[in-house]
């Protein structure tokens, strides 16, 4: 180990070798004509639980607290759905400005700029405008989301005649489509205009390269039935038309391979673009629809949620009123709470499909200055971003993380031996030893680091990863992980420090300088988090490796490492579990991070089973009581996540309640689109999706939690679900799948499938059975079975 830069032709092989692992994933490319759904039937009806409505129309200055998101995975956008201006901002994943940013600022750490680091930004905008339909002179206006079905829906009345559109993201055909109908002899009329947000003049289509050679481009097409569509200049215009579809798509060359330097020098975006939309308009928008709803049910799979049964009085309410409604009247809404989790479900499926993963905001931006860059934040965001997705049944949607991580590697491993122990970086390692690989708190897609370095970060994503594994036991995804997980277990082996506990002859290893996210000093040594995600790096590595049949000389050495790693204690002054190995507090005790209670959650190591030393577990809970209820909506979402953890029903209750209060002037809360909006400051609201995905995490720990041969019913079950409720196929760590029932807060059914598992205890309040259950197979408990 050493700090010399890994010879070319070294990081040459690493990138051909993630190339290959990569071979699968999807870009913006030309692909086979998608299969089509055998039935002609007309795709009708939402379930009203898994439909949100709304009774007016975006503003087109809040498009990011009221549009409607639709996505494919890849190409997304928000939408107005005003009768007479319709307006989508398109997004593609991988429009990012920035690069490889591998020049350090005068201390040591990386540039954080729009240029050097890049951001995500718009695609495009695209407009609809239809004059006579002004908001003014319509009557009966209703638009909804359908959840099942991704679907937005608008539709409203005009001198008799009922108007609907419907638009919709499809995958199969990487393309957005507007279908505009009606009933009662009405016409359309007006013009569609497609423009870039880069500098580019209104087209039909349009190419061009950012100022670091990404390519780009976008097209749209128009046809419509008795009437007439042109061409005129840079726009379509329509003119009495019966109905109209208007089908749009883009995208960038953007190609997963370090040794491409991300780039797909043969792809032309804005041909390709052309061919996309012309193939899809070739297809009635019935049948673009029916192919649609088919792959979004597909992607979706049987995963389903019941939390109790709402009054009448709450259904009749639109969703932005419902969310104020159970703000003021303080009464559960058990379907809306659920529907919040199928609306983060439903963002999952539309942007993490194909592409890159899910950053800060997801495919959905309203301009191209997204706050932190919109991009992946390695010390809490991307991991929450995929804590849900297993958790509710979208195992496909996880693979745009793994993708991620497996094709940035080269770039990561590059730029640690090169960067990380600069004499200018206060986090390198003192040993001068360097090896393996880490990251940045804040990454790009093009191998690239922003901010300050996070030398743990590599020991979260890898331990997020690992879960994944956990959940599936896919021998595939170990081996494609797997020179994740040894490059993350050389960079601690390089840079761990030996020290002697005060007053005892102990040796143990610490991490060396570094920050707990995000607060306090920026040079402790041994802090809580890094101790806490290596500890669970080392095992996760060992029982990788021993899966594999690799490697058991080095699994060895790190399982002797681990067994001599420092694990933190509880603080004599405060009794709270230590965040830095100080028994004093050396940042702000409510601050929004849950830094040190890694091993409480996502990790396994501290629980309330009798497996912990009880003063362990009380200084987690202390810890935990005095970080306090109410943060940011992620924030939130990991109190709740914890505890649901310490089988707290009340306390991990209440955080999901104040996501779910209503945002207003840019405050912490609800945006009406159900967005998560983060408060910057004083009316300074910003969209941050982390909250939408892990306040659906904890929905589902709190009734159902796993690892690796144990798993425990309605663990932190509230009284506002208690009545009644169930949850279907529901994935959990070691192989299995579970459906459950329950009646008055005890469980009434639990159905176990093996999708590789065989054997695992299954508890309720104490009571506990082990269960053999071979892959394929299946096994009924009754609530019976669990009365002591």
């Amino acid at each position: 180990m050493n700090n010399t830069p890994l010879p070319r032709r070294d990081v040459l092989a690493l990138a051909t070798a993630t190339g290959a692992a990569l071979a699968t994933l999807p870009a913006f490319t030309a692909s086979a004509a998608p299969q089509r759904p055998a039935t002609t039937e007309t795709v009708h009806g939402a379930d009203p639980r898994h439909e949100l409505w709304w009774q007016a129309p975006a503003d087109d200055n809040s498009m990011i607290e009221q549009g409607l998101p639709v996505g494919n995975g890849r190409l997304g956008a928000l939408a107005s759905n005003d009768p007479g201006h319709e307006l989508l901002l398109l997004t593609d994943a991988t429009m990012w400005t920035g690069g490889l940013n591998d020049t350090l600022d005068a201390d040591g750490q990386f540039p954080y700029g729009r240029d050097d680091f890049g951001s995500l930004t718009l695609l495009a905008r695209l407009t609809v405008d239809i004059p006579d339909h002004d908001l003014g002179a319509v009557s009966g206006y209703r638009r909804t989301l359908d959840l099942e079905r991704g679907v937005v829906t608008t539709s409203y009345i005009r001198s008799g005649v009922t108007y609907r559109r419907q638009i919709f993201a499809s995958r199969p055909d990487d393309v957005i489509v507007l279908h505009f109908t009606q009933s009662g002899g009405g016409r359309y009329t007006g013009t569609v205009t497609l423009s870039g947000t880069h500098g580019e003049d209104p087209a039909v289509s349009f190419g061009a390269a950012l100022p670091n050679g990404l390519k780009y481009g976008a097209a749209v097409t128009a046809h419509g039935t008795a009437g007439r569509v042109t061409v005129d200049g840079g726009h379509i215009s329509f003119a009495g038309c019966k109905d109209l579809t208007v089908v749009v798509s883009g995208g960038t060359n953007y190609a997963p391979d370090a040794a491409k330097k991300y780039r797909d020098p043969s792809l032309d975006p804005r041909k390709l673009a052309r061919a996309k939309v012309r193939d899809a308009a070739a297809h009635s928008a019935d049948t673009l629809l029916r192919t649609h709803v088919a792959d979004h049910r597909a992607a979706s799979g049987a995963f389903g949620l019941s939390l109790g049964t709402s009054t009448p009085e709450q259904r009749s309410l639109d969703t932005w009123e419902r969310i104020r409604a159970r703000a003021r009247d303080g009464e559960p809404d058990p379907e809306l709470e659920a529907a919040y989790v199928h609306f983060g479900r439903y963002l999952m499926i539309s942007g993490s499909r194909g592409s890159l993963p899910v950053g800060l905001q997801g495919l959905w931006l309203d301009g191209n200055d997204p706050a932190w860059m919109g991009d992946y934040h390695t010390d809490i965001n991307i991991q929450m971003n995929y804590w849900m997705a297993d958790r509710v049944g979208l195992t496909g949607c996880f693979e745009a993380f793994t993708d991620y991580c497996v094709a940035q590697l080269p770039s990561w491993t590059d730029l640690t031996r090169r960067l990380f122990n600069d004499p200018r970086n206060r986090y390198r390692n003192s040993s001068g030893k360097n090896a393996g690989w880490t990251v940045a708190i804040s990454t790009n897609p093009y191998g690239g680091g922003g901010w300050w370095w996070h030398p743990a970060g590599n020991a979260w994503l890898c331990n997020t990863l690992w879960e994944h594994y956990e959940y599936t036991l896919s021998r595939s995804h170990l081996k494609k992980i797997y020179p994740l997980l040894k490059g993350a277990c050389e960079f601690w082996e390089a840079r761990l420090l030996t020290t002697t506990l005060p007053g005892t002859t102990r040796e143990v290893l610490i991490a060396d300088s570094d920050w707990s996210p995000e607060q306090g000093p920026l040079d402790a040594k041994g802090i809580t988090y890094a101790q806490e995600l290596v500890h669970a790096l080392f095992g996760n590595y060992c029982v990788a490796a021993a899966a594999l049949k690799r490697d058991s000389g080095y699994a060895q050495t790190v399982s002797g490492l681990r067994k001599r790693l420092y694990l933190p204690q509880v603080s004599p002054r405060t009794g709270w579990l230590e965040e830095w190995m100080s028994p004093d507090n050396l940042g702000e005790t409510t601050h929004r991070h849950l830094s040190p209670l890694v091993g409480l959650f996502p990790g396994d190591r501290i629980r309330p089973d009798g497996s912990t030393p009880a003063d362990i577990v009380d200084g987690a809970t202390a810890l935990l009581t005095a970080r306090g209820m109410n943060s940011f909506g992620w924030a939130n979402a990991w109190r709740s996540l914890c505890w649901a953890r310490l089988k707290n029903a009340d306390n991990a209750y209440q955080p999901i309640v104040n996501n779910l209060r209503p945002s207003t002037g840019g405050g912490n809360g609800t945006a009406p689109n159900l967005f998560d909006i983060y408060e910057l400051g004083p009316g300074d609201g910003i969209f941050q999706i982390d909250a939408n995905f892990g306040t659906p995490a904890a929905v589902t720990e709190m009734l159902l939690y796993s690892r690796p041969g144990h798993l425990e019913l309605l663990p932190a079950l509230p009284d506002a679900w208690a009545a009644s409720g169930s949850l279907t196929a529901a994935p959990a760590r070691g192989g299995f799948v579970v459906d459950l029932r329950w009646t008055d807060g005890r469980p009434t059914e639990v159905r176990i499938r093996s999708v590789g598992g065989r054997s695992t205890t299954v508890a309720y309040r104490g009571a506990s059975r082990t269960v053999i259950v071979e892959p394929g197979a299946s096994m009924i408990l009754k609530g019976k079975d669990f009365v002591r």
